[in-house]
């Protein structure tokens, strides 16, 4: 069974977005898209800079549109039997799924990269990677110094938020048996409490919407769980801003369900790299770049009706 997913933010480089453009249809796509959202994709995913596309009101729908790019580059063939997103990589599933089209997703998402971008602004926070350790040791550390695992990642990955003080205490503090805290590149605390204010504009465009009932198996962040009901996509999608992201049960889940190989939409590898040790013996993907889609194609065909 093929699993398609989608990266979340701090995936973007400058530049990544170039080599797709070139494909037949796509910088009309993106064109459209653009007007649609008020925003020039093209221009952030070609020229600008790293500072530039950290924005988290430019990145978010960037990460979005790339998603949805790749992914069409497949080709009518692409099967997934599942779909999941990583943080801002859920709207580019629900895409997937069909619960949204790809303008309404890229609509909702705009408004959510400006809501967070704004309540980023109110504290000066971050988000910063822990590279070993336990969970059960790590979490309560974190929680000791008032920062939240704002990602489970699974393969020994838990991602912390909250104050930058707090966060420099982490760099002095390590948990037992972490090797490594690696700062993020985004601009707040996401999936915590500081991302409130996020959840009630959100919910105000996500009332305007007519979410469809997902036609592929839709995992969730919240809680790894599958869910069929269009509706509760897109409310999932609107709590989880400020809810921690639970991407090891939707990996558990990916093994339940009999997953054989797994696709990583652009700019992929982050969740290819973590899937390489936690779903050994999962084939999988990473689209970097267009020359990346004879492999993807080739998984496709050997997997997608599995």
């Amino acid at each position: 069974m093929l699993v398609l997913v989608a990266p979340g933010q701090g995936a973007q480089t400058p530049g990544f977005l170039t080599p797709w453009l070139e494909l037949p249809g796509a910088a009309d796509r993106v064109a459209a898209w653009s007007d649609a959202i008020g925003l020039d994709l093209a221009h952030y995913g070609t020229k600008a800079d790293a500072d530039e596309i950290r924005d988290t009101a430019v990145a978010q729908p960037l990460l979005v549109a790339a998603g949805l790019l790749s992914a069409a580059a497949l080709g009518d063939d692409l099967a997934p039997g599942v779909v999941a997103g990583h943080s801002v990589g859920e709207f580019t599933a629900a895409a997937f799924a069909g619960v949204l089209d790809d303008t309404a997703a890229l609509r909702l998402v705009r408004t959510r990269g400006l809501a967070m971008a704004e309540a980023a602004a109110i504290t000066a926070t971050g988000m910063s990677a822990l590279l070993g350790g336990d969970p059960e040791v790590t979490v309560p550390h974190l929680e000791k110094l008032g920062l939240t695992a704002a990602n489970v990642n699974g393969a020994g990955q838990i991602v912390a938020a909250g104050t930058l003080e707090q966060l420099a205490a982490l760099e002095a503090d390590k948990p037992e048996g972490v090797r490594r805290v690696v700062a993020l590149k985004v601009a707040g605390a996401f999936h915590t409490h500081h991302m409130a204010p996020a959840v009630t504009k959100l919910e105000e465009a996500a009332a305007l919407l007519s979410p469809a009932a997902p036609t592929t198996r839709y995992v969730s962040n919240k809680d790894g769980q599958v869910v069929m009901d269009g509706a509760e996509v897109v409310s999932r999608l609107v709590g989880q801003v400020a809810n921690p992201v639970r991407w090891d049960l939707c990996m558990e889940t990916f093994h339940d369900l009999g997953a054989t190989a797994l696709i990583e939409v652009c700019p992929g590898g982050t969740l290819t790299g973590i899937a390489k040790r936690a779903l050994p013996g999962v084939s999988t993907i990473a689209l970097k770049t267009p020359d990346d889609l004879d492999a993807a194609r080739t998984l496709v065909a050997e997997h997608a009706a599995v």
